[in-house]
C-alpha cells in the first residue's frame, strides 16, 4: 500500500477533496464536522485506477494546527498539494510547501480546487503561473497540475490518474527487519482494546509478536492488524497500519510514541543533524530553544550550533540537539524545527547521528569533518563513519547504525575489509565482531603499552596475568578473547592461560638468584615426591624468584602449600593416570603409599587433578574424566 498526504491552507478544501476521490470525510471529530475545518489528522482508503491501494493522511491547513499536520506528513510516499483556484497561494500553502520541500516527500501532484467557483479560464492560467512560480526549487517542482472541483467531480478522474501516475515508479519501502510504527492515533474499540495507528516503516509486523512501545518501553503483544481496512495476518513496511495491542491500556499510549521490536532500538536525547534554515526566517542562533518534530513524535529541545555562532537564514549548517524527552531515530530520518512562540517553521533536514558518544565541541573540525562525510559520502563512507563512533561491534550492529540496508552494507563492508579499512576480529563467527584499523591501532598500542609497562615493572615475571590485562583494558571478554587471538597469532604477544608477553621478554636472574634456585631445585630433587612447601620455597628464593620459576614452568604449584618441580609433576601424572587405567580409580591412600609420601601432598595432587580437569571424585576414588 501506498500512502498519501494532503497539504494546503485552510478552507482550500483538501478534506471535501478527500471524499471525493475516497468516498469517506476524513474529518473524525464532531468539533470539526461543527466548525467545517480539519482539527486533527483524518484517514481515508481507496483504489487508484491502476488498481494501486492508497492510504490518504488528510491533515489540517490552520496555522493553529501546524503541529498536528507534522504528526501526520512525515511518512507518506506523496503529496495531494491543494490550492484553491479562488484564492491561490496564500500563507499554510507555503509553510505546508516548505515542510514538504524539508522532509524531501519524493513525489506528488497539485490538485488546483474549485474551478466551479471561477469563470474566467485567464485567472486560472494567471493562478496556475503563480503556483508553477512557487514550485520552482523544491521537492513539488515537476509536479503536475490538475484543476479540479470536488463539488461536480470535474476532473476527479484526471486527479486520480495522475496519482497513480505518480506513485507508479516509486520503490517498494524497504523492509530493512527492524519495523518501527510511529503512532499518529490512538483509541479503543469494545472487545478489542487499545488500538494505535501510523504508517509503519523499514520492517514489517506479524500476529503474535512481542513489541515494545518506546521511548517509555512498555510491553505488549500484537493482537490484531489491519491494513486499508481489511484485516491482515502481517503489515509490510510503507502501509498504513492498525495495531491492536493485547496488555496495553489505553492510558499507557500516546501520539509521538513508537511501536517497535524489543532490543531493535535505543531511545536517545542527543542527536547530530544536517540542518537548513528557510530563507525567510530569522537567523538561528546558538543554544536556541526548539520543538523538534520527528516521526509523530513532538519534543522541545534546544540547539547547539557546530562551527558557527549564527546561522543565515537560507543556509544549512551543523546542529547537535540536546531533547527535553528521548525519540526513537535512525540516520537518514528527515525532521523539522518550530520556534515555540511565536509559532514559526524554521526548518529541517537530515537526522546525521542519532547516537553521538557525547557533547561536542562546538568548533571541533574532526567533528565537522565527520558530519560532512556522513552527509555526503558513499556507503563505505558512510559505513566507516558509522565503525568509528562504535569503535568495535559486530557485522549487523554496523549496518544498522549506518542505516544502510543488508544488501548495500554488506557490499561496503565487504569493500572496506578488502581495502584493509575494517578488519575483521573473529574468523568463523556469521555475526563477527569487526573494528577500524584506526582503533584496532589504538587498541593494540594500549595492550602492548600494558604489558611493556608489566615487564618494567616486574622483570622477574614472564608476563602479566591475562585477568589483570583484561581488568586494566576495561574490555568485556568477547572482545578481550578477540583481540588476544589476534595479537598472539600474528606474532605480537605470547600468551597461555594465565600470562600473556612480548616475545622479546626474558627472565633474567643475577647471579645471587641463580645459585639460590640451584640449590632450591637440588632441595626438590632429592626429596621430588615430598618437596619443600610454598612457604619453604619462597624463603629460599624470595617471592619473586619463587614466581618467576613458576612462570617458566620449572615449578607447578598444585595447591597453596604444594608445589613440584616440572619433571616431577609430569612423574606423578603419568603413573597415576597408568593407576587408574589399571585400578579404575586411585584413592589418597594408595597414592601415598606408591610415592612414599604424606597426605598433604596426595591429597593437594590429587585435588588439583580434579581442578584441571583430568580426574574426577566418586567417593573415596578418582576417576579419569570421560
Amino acid at each position: 500500500m501506498r500512502v498519501i498526504g494532503t497539504a494546503g491552507h485552510v478552507d482550500h478544501g483538501k478534506s471535501t477533496l478527500v471524499q471525493a476521490l475516497t468516498g469517506t470525510h476524513p474529518d473524525r471529530l464532531k468539533e470539526e464536522r461543527e466548525r467545517e475545518m480539519t482539527i486533527d489528522l483524518g484517514f481515508a482508503f481507496f483504489t487508484l485506477p491502476n488498481g494501486q491501494e492508497v492510504g490518504v493522511v488528510d491533515v489540517p491547513g490552520h496555522r493553529d494546527f501546524i503541529e498536528n499536520m507534522l504528526a501526520g506528513v512525515g511518512g507518506i510516499d506523496a503529496a495531494l498539494f491543494v490550492i484553491a483556484a479562488d484564492e491561490g497561494v496564500m500563507p499554510q500553502t507555503r509553510e505546508h510547501l516548505a515542510i514538504l520541500d524539508l522532509l524531501q516527500i519524493p513525489a506528488g501532484v497539485v490538485a488546483l480546487t474549485k474551478i466551479d467557483m471561477i469563470d474566467d479560464p485567464d485567472w486560472l492560467n494567471l493562478i496556475e503561473d503563480d503556483v508553477r512560480a512557487v514550485l520552482r526549487g523544491t521537492a513539488l517542482a515537476t509536479a503536475p497540475i490538475i484543476r479540479v472541483s470536488a463539488r461536480t467531480r470535474a476532473g476527479v478522474s484526471t486527479l486520480a490518474n495522475a496519482l497513480a501516475t505518480c506513485l507508479a515508479d516509486r520503490p517498494p519501502r524497504p523492509d530493512l527487519g527492524r519495523p518501527r510504527l510511529p503512532i499518529d492515533r490512538v483509541f479503543t474499540m469494545p472487545g478489542f482494546g487499545t488500538v494505535v495507528t501510523g504508517t509503519l516503516t523499514d520492517g514489517r509486523f506479524e500476529i503474535g509478536q512481542e513489541v515494545i512501545l518506546q521511548p517509555d518501553g512498555t510491553r505488549g503483544r500484537i493482537r490484531g492488524l489491519q491494513s486499508h481496512n481489511q484485516k491482515e495476518q502481517h503489515a509490510p513496511p510503507g502501509s498504513r497500519t492498525a495495531v491492536n495491542l493485547a496488555g496495553v491500556a489505553l492510558e499507557e499510549v500516546r501520539r509521538g510514541e513508537w511501536v517497535t521490536l524489543p532490543g531493535q532500538f535505543t531511545p536517545t536525547q542527543r542527536l547530530d543533524l544536517e540542518f537548513r534554515l528557510l530563507p525567510d526566517v530569522s537567523p538561528v542562533e546558538h543554544d536556541l530553544e526548539v520543538k523538534f518534530f520527528l516521526g509523530a513524535a513532538e519534543v522541545v529541545g534546544r540547539v547547539r550550533l557546530l562551527g558557527v555562532d549564527t546561522l543565515p537564514p537560507g543556509e544549512t549548517g551543523w546542529v547537535q540537539i540536546e531533547l527535553r524527552d528521548p525519540v526513537i531515530a535512525m540516520r537518514g530520518d528527515r525532521y523539522i524545527l518550530r520556534r515555540p512562540s511565536p509559532g514559526e517553521t524554521l526548518g529541517g533536514g537530515r537526522v546525521m547521528d542519532p547516537h553521538p558518544k557525547g557533547r561536542h565541541k562546538r568548533f571541533d573540525e574532526t567533528v565537522l569533518a565527520r558530519l560532512a562525510s556522513l552527509a555526503q559520502g558513499t556507503p563505505e563512507d558512510v559505513l566507516l563513519q558509522a565503525m568509528l563512533v562504535l569503535g568495535v561491534a559486530p557485522r549487523r550492529a554496523v549496518i544498522e547504525r549506518a542505516s544502510l540496508g543488508q544488501t548495500v552494507g554488506n557490499t561496503a563492508l565487504e569493500t572496506l575489509l578488502a581495502e584493509g579499512m575494517l578488519i575483521p576480529l573473529e574468523s568463523g563467527v556469521p555475526d563477527g565482531l569487526i573494528t577500524s584499523r584506526t582503533h584496532w591501532q589504538t587498541l593494540t598500542d594500549r595492550v602492548q603499552t600494558e604489558v611493556s609497562v608489566y615487564h618494567r615493572q616486574n622483570p622477574l615475571r614472564l608476563g602479566l596475568p591475562r585477568e589483570e590485562l583484561k581488568s586494566r583494558l576495561k574490555l568485556e571478554m568477547r572482545l578481550f578473547n578477540a583481540v588476544m587471538a589476534n595479537l598472539t597469532g600474528s606474532g605480537a604477544l605470547i600468551a597461555n592461560e594465565k600470562l600473556v608477553w612480548h616475545p622479546t621478554h626474558t627472565v633474567q636472574f643475577s647471579p645471587a638468584q641463580t645459585g639460590g634456585v640451584q640449590r632450591l631445585l637440588s632441595r626438590f630433587a632429592s626429596s621430588p615426591f615430598s618437596p619443600p612447601s610454598v612457604k619453604e620455597a619462597q624463603a629460599d628464593v624470595g617471592v619473586e624468584v619463587y614466581n618467576a620459576l613458576v612462570d617458566l614452568g620449572h615449578l607447578v604449584q598444585v595447591s597453596p602449600e604444594v608445589v613440584f618441580r616440572k619433571e616431577d609433576y609430569g612423574q606423578l601424572l603419568a603413573e597415576t593416570r597408568a593407576i587408574i587405567a589399571r585400578d579404575g580409580g586411585v584413592t589418597v591412600a594408595v597414592f601415598r603409599d606408591r610415592f612414599n609420601t604424606s597426605r598433604k601432598y596426595a591429597l593437594g595432587f590429587l585435588e588439583h587433578l580434579d581442578a584441571v580437569g583430568v580426574t574426577v571424585r566418586d567417593g573415596d576414588f578418582r576417576r579419569l574424566r570421560g
